[in-house]
């Protein structure tokens, strides 16, 4: 029974916490375009051509919140070309250097992520579920989908099956651009 709802959520890959906590050390701060520590499985392949590129925006996650944002990374698949780790402040300079031909989805951690990089002013819980638009370049837009904070899932384990739904919520948009 639990398999089932775990392919419905997208999970089909389990590591033992004490094998992946053993040889995955986190650095000290994630670099736009970082590599997935070593110790760490991609389920993706560094020589495929982009198919299509991840935003992440929000406060730089440290420490625990770090580990969880590197097991997305993985059980998303993407690699590291595949995604780009940003400050809402960046908005400006990805946007204009971005390749209108390579989908883009965007995933906002947290009010003030969310709040500027889109404008909205409701709440998270408010905004979650709906896919919110940011423009790019040529007037384009680019779909954003908000979630709480990486530490708001680390203090309310509970919760985690939100995330799951956010990131199922935004593969889909991503597929379907």
């Amino acid at each position: 029974m639990h398999s089932s709802f775990l392919k419905e959520m997208g999970i089909t890959e389990w590591t033992s916490r004490d094998h992946a906590g053993a040889s995955a050390q986190a650095p000290s701060e994630l670099s736009v375009n970082a590599a997935i520590p070593e110790g760490s499985e991609s389920l993706g392949d560094a020589t495929t051509p982009q198919r299509f590129h991840w935003w992440f925006f929000g406060d730089q996650p440290q420490g625990d919140a770090q580990i969880l944002f590197q097991n997305i990374i993985r059980l998303l698949g993407l690699t590291a070309s595949e995604w780009t780790w940003l400050k809402p402040t960046d908005l400006a300079k990805v946007l204009q250097a971005s390749d209108a031909n390579i989908p883009v989805v965007a995933m906002a951690f947290g009010s003030a992520a969310v709040q500027k990089i889109t404008g909205e002013r409701d709440s998270v819980p408010q905004l979650r579920e709906t896919v919110l638009a940011m423009s790019g370049d040529g007037n384009e837009e680019i779909p954003v989908l908000a979630s709480f904070e990486l530490t708001h899932f680390l203090s309310k384990p509970k919760d985690k099956a939100l995330l799951w739904q956010d990131l199922l919520l935004a593969k889909s948009v991503l597929l379907n651009i």
